[in-house]
């Protein structure tokens, strides 16, 4: 369900260089897109790796340890691609708001609905279940 999405991002970010505005971003705000991409990059490995793993380790069996592996795998791609999103709406918000402060309040705020979302919610909810 995630890849999709990712590799969908993962084109804007590489077409973006292209585009007029980019010349309009200074050096750093150009690093700054550069380390969205390559964490973007990163989360694709993450996420792809447990099909890699079945098709060349496991072909005809799920184990246990698969399922593990490709869970933590999951999980781990959520962090890369969290940061990486919330590096380029920091970005796409210097060039549509204009006021780096502002930016960086929506970007913030946005890391925070994803480190809830993602993380705080599910482990809050695997505690609760443990106790039924």
């Amino acid at each position: 369900m995630v890849l999709p999405g990712i590799q969908a991002l993962f084109g804007f970010q590489l077409i973006a260089v292209f585009n007029e505005r980019f010349k309009e971003l200074t050096g750093d705000e150009r690093l700054i897109h550069f380390s969205a991409t390559l964490l973007v990059a990163i989360a694709i490995a993450l996420i792809m790796t447990p099909a890699a793993y079945h098709r060349l380790a496991e072909q005809t069996t799920i184990s246990k340890f698969f399922v593990l592996l490709a869970s933590w795998l999951i999980a781990a791609a959520m962090v890369p691609l969290m940061l990486g999103l919330t590096l380029e709406v920091y970005l796409l918000g210097l060039l549509v708001i204009g006021d780096p402060t502002a930016s960086l309040a929506v970007a913030t705020t946005l890391l925070g609905v994803f480190l809830m979302l993602w993380f705080v919610f599910p482990l809050a909810m695997r505690l609760f279940h443990r106790e039924d």
